[in-house]
């Protein structure tokens, strides 16, 4: 199968990179910048070029996964070179897949998908949804793809800008706070390289644990705190500062902006 990934930024490189550890995917990607395109070459030994057009030529699959501010120019691009015999595989933040039908002249079939960072070390979180003409075996395809960098999950298009405030910011809400534990480190006396380390690793464990135990978080909190114990000192610190509200403003603050994305994207048809 003949996968054009257009836009091989971070997410696009992630995906490339877990395709190439697979035998059936021949990959093609782009980039706006000839040093980019060089680079990608020879850092991953596939086929790649600044031309979209060329590239979707003989593509099975076509990954969208350029910012959604040049989705449009993007879509006004290929267009003419997209028939109903391509996969369309949107990472565009925000942009509904009504949107990207309205570009390619329906029918098109088309999943949209949110993946994250995190998919670059093959631990991402992707939700995605199937547009109205994607066929079963188009979500076994799209789900093989983003299988191959980490969890995915199947949800209807409408939750997709939560999901996009969710795990799509999540890493960066994480990674703030992993800094913040990293100095709160120091503040106490540890050098900067050992709280790093011990914060990064402390999130992962918990994530870790987790997930393989399958226990309601809550469960796991209780197992770590004690009476009269530090766990719950700290705890009550987190609380009195408002850490469970901050966090749940952030997601519905990112959840709206993925939804303004989108109408900004419409206004532009």
């Amino acid at each position: 199968m003949r996968i054009a990934i257009l836009g091989a930024g971070k997410i696009g490189e992630s995906l490339l990179a877990g395709l190439r550890s697979s035998d059936w995917a021949d990959i093609v990607a782009t980039s706006r910048r000839e040093e980019r395109v060089t680079e990608l070459r020879e850092r991953h030994g596939i086929e790649a070029t600044t031309d979209n057009t060329a590239a979707i030529k003989g593509a099975d699959v076509v990954v969208l996964a350029v910012k959604p501010q040049i989705l449009d120019q993007v879509l006004r691009e290929i267009g003419g070179d997209v028939s109903g015999e391509k996969l369309i595989v949107s990472v565009a933040a925000g942009v509904p897949i009504a949107a990207i039908e309205r570009r390619l002249h329906p029918p098109v079939r088309i999943v949209r998908a949110m993946p994250n960072t995190p998919a670059t070390v093959a631990a991402g979180a992707t939700a995605m949804a199937l547009g109205e003409h994607a066929t079963d075996a188009d979500l076994a395809t799209a789900k093989t793809i983003f299988d191959s960098v980490g969890l995915t999950v199947v949800l209807e298009e409408s939750q997709l800008d939560a999901v996009t405030g969710l795990s799509g910011s999540g890493p960066a809400y994480l990674f703030l706070i992993i800094e913040a534990l990293a100095d709160a480190g120091v503040k106490v006396g540890l050098s900067r390289r050992a709280s790093m380390q011990l914060a990064a690793q402390t999130v992962l464990g918990s994530a870790k644990l987790l997930i393989e135990s399958g226990q309601h978080p809550g469960m796991l909190k209780d197992g770590v705190t004690s009476p009269g114990g530090t766990a719950i000192a700290g705890l009550h610190t987190l609380e009195a500062g408002g850490l469970r509200n901050v966090l749940m403003n952030a997601v519905e603050a990112a959840t709206r902006r993925s939804r303004e994305l989108g109408e900004e994207f419409l206004r532009k048809l």
